[in-house]
C-alpha cells in the first residue's frame, strides 16, 4: 500500500469526526515531532487541527533530551534560571507548532489550528499571578493561534474573567464537574463582556473549556468495583459518558442565553467544549469509547496519539452520540449517586489529583533542565 493510498484508507473515521463537527487536536508535542515532520503529518493525513500540551507532556519531551541539547546550551552559557530555560525550551515548540498550524488557523477564521500551552501549575490557586503569567506566556509566544491554558480551580475563574478581558484566547483545563463547567462559562462571558467594554473586537477571542473524561470513570468504576453489587458493576463505564453528555447540555442552554446572544450579535465566538483524557484507561473498554461516543457538533476530542491512531484505525463514528442521551445520562449519575457513590466528593477529588499530577510532572521537568544545565558547567538557580 502507497503512503497516499494508506492515508486515504485510514483517515475515513478521523474524517468523518470533522464532517459531524468535531475538530480533532492532538494531545502531546515535542520538538522530535516538530523537526520529523511528524507533526505537518498528522495535519496533512489525519485530520489534526490543533494540538494541547500540559506540564506532564513537556516533561516527557524535554525530560527526554531529545532534540533539546543545542538549546540548553545557550541557555547555561548565558546563566539562566532553570524556570527561565524551561519557559524558553517550551515557548519555543509551542511557537513552532504555532506555525505549522497557521494555515488551518487562517482557513477557519482562528476557530482551529490552535496551540495551548499551561501556565505554571504551581499558580492554581494564585489569580493574580495566574493572570500574570497568561499574559507572559502569550508575550513570549508571540502567535496569533496560541491559547493560554488555565486550570478550573476557584482562583482560576477569576483569572479566565481577566485574560479574557484582555483579548487573549483561553482553554480552560481540569474540569471534572457540572457546576465548576457552569462556573466557567459564566467566567469567559464575563471576560467577553470587560472586553467589549475595553473596545476590543470580540471576533478575535477563541476558546475551549477542557472537560476530563476517562478519569471520571477511573475513579468511579474503582468505588462501584469496591461496592461490588451487580447493579454498581453494571453501571461501570457509565458515569464518565454521562457527566460529559450532561456538560453538552450546560453548554447548549449557556449558549442559547439572552445574555450569550447580546455577545455573540457582538461578534464573540462560543465557547467550545474540548474532550479531554479521551484515551481509555481501563483495557475493557474499547479503546476509542471516549471519541466515538463522544460525537456532537461545535466540540474538539484531544487524543494522545495512540487514541488518534486507534480510531483511525477503527473507529467508529456513526453521527452523533450525545444530545439524544441526556435522559439516560442524568438516570446514571442518579443511580451512581444512589449507590453511595458521592458525585461532589469524586469531582473535588479529581481536580485536586489533576493540579497535583501537574505540578509533580513540572517539579520533575524543572529538576531534569537543572541538572541538565549543570552538567554543562553551569549551576542553575
Amino acid at each position: 500500500m502507497t503512503d497516499v493510498t494508506e492515508a486515504i484508507a485510514t483517515a475515513g473515521a478521523l474524517k468523518r469526526l470533522a464532517d459531524e463537527g468535531v475538530s480533532v487536536w492532538l494531545d502531546d508535542l515535542s520538538r522530535g515531532r516538530i523537526a520529523s515532520g511528524n507533526l505537518a503529518d498528522l495535519i496533512e493525513n489525519r485530520n489534526v487541527v490543533g494540538v494541547t500540551t500540559n506540564p506532564s507532556i513537556f516533561q516527557a519531551a524535554i525530560g527526554s533530551g531529545e532534540g533539546y541539547e543545542e538549546q540548553l546550551t545557550d541557555l547555561a552559557v548565558r546563566g539562566v534560571t532553570v524556570d527561565e530555560a524551561v519557559r524558553m525550551m517550551t515557548t519555543a515548540d509551542v511557537r513552532s507548532a504555532a506555525d505549522i498550524l497557521h494555515s488551518v488557523y487562517t482557513a477557519s477564521e482562528g476557530r482551529d489550528g490552535r496551540v495551548s500551552i499551561e501556565v505554571d501549575p504551581r499558580l492554581a490557586h494564585d489569580t493574580v499571578a495566574t493572570v500574570a503569567e497568561a499574559k507572559q506566556l502569550a508575550w513570549l509566544v508571540d502567535r496569533p493561534n496560541v491559547m493560554i491554558k488555565i486550570p478550573a480551580t476557584k482562583a482560576g475563574l477569576p483569572a479566565i474573567t481577566e485574560v479574557i478581558g484582555l483579548g487573549i484566547s483561553v482553554n480552560v483545563t481540569l474540569i471534572f464537574s457540572l457546576e465548576r463547567y457552569r462556573e466557567v462559562m459564566a467566567a469567559y462571558l464575563a471576560g467577553l463582556e470587560k472586553a467589549r467594554e475595553r473596545g476590543i473586537d470580540l471576533a478575535t477571542i477563541h476558546s475551549v473549556a477542557s472537560f476530563f473524561v476517562s478519569r471520571v470513570d477511573s475513579e468511579i468504576d474503582k468505588r462501584l468495583t469496591a461496592i461490588g453489587t451487580d447493579e454498581a458493576l453494571a453501571l461501570k463505564g457509565r458515569a464518565a459518558l454521562a457527566n460529559a453528555r450532561l456538560a453538552y447540555a450546560a453548554y447548549e442552554e449557556v449558549f442559547t442565553s439572552e445574555r450569550w446572544l447580546a455577545l455573540g450579535g457582538d461578534g464573540a465566538n462560543k465557547q467550545r467544549p474540548l474532550w479531554a483524557s479521551t484515551g481509555v484507561k481501563d483495557p475493557a473498554y474499547k479503546d476509542t469509547l471516549y471519541v466515538d461516543e463522544l460525537v456532537a457538533p461545535g466540540t474538539v476530542n484531544t487524543m494522545p496519539e495512540a487514541t488518534l491512531n486507534a480510531v483511525a484505525d477503527h473507529g467508529e463514528i456513526t453521527g452523533d452520540t450525545v444530545t439524544g442521551g441526556y435522559a439516560r445520562a442524568r438516570a446514571d449519575l442518579a443511580a451512581v449517586q444512589a449507590l453511595g457513590v458521592s458525585y461532589d466528593e469524586v469531582v473535588q477529588q479529581l481536580e485536586d489529583e489533576g493540579v497535583a499530577k501537574f505540578e509533580a510532572a513540572w517539579q520533575d521537568l524543572l529538576d531534569a533542565v537543572a541538572k541538565s544545565l549543570k552538567s554543562k558547567g553551569v549551576d542553575a538557580r
